[in-house]
């Protein structure tokens, strides 16, 4: 079973984890491996923050989820390679918005 595929010109590249498809689209001299192991790094960011990720997780916490993507790259190159350090960011975003929800209500 081949991850990549060539359509025009875009390297589409995918990692199937349990029932859930991640897709990327890269430049043609991109290096797909790396491209494998961004999206491999996603996915063990989201199973720590999510704790085993499925479908509905994506579905009800988008939000969330693009945020890992944010806290992982910048203009589609790698930010941080840290999971603990994206997880730790994360978790003070999560914080600060449960504070800010409880100003909200007094």
């Amino acid at each position: 079973m081949c991850n990549f595929l060539e359509y025009k010109d875009t390297k589409v590249i995918y990692r199937r984890y349990a029932s859930l498809y991640f897709i990327t689209g890269v430049d043609p001299n991109d290096n797909e491996l790396i491209t494998l192991e961004i999206i491999h790094r996603y996915v063990e960011v989201l199973d720590r923050y999510f704790g085993n990720v499925c479908e509905l997780d994506l579905i009800f916490n988008f939000n969330r989820a693009y945020f890992i993507l944010d806290e992982l790259l910048i203009a589609g190159e790698m930010q941080e390679s840290s999971k603990r350090i994206v997880l730790r960011d994360i978790t003070k975003m999560d914080e600060a918005e449960e504070a800010e929800a409880k100003e909200e209500k007094k």
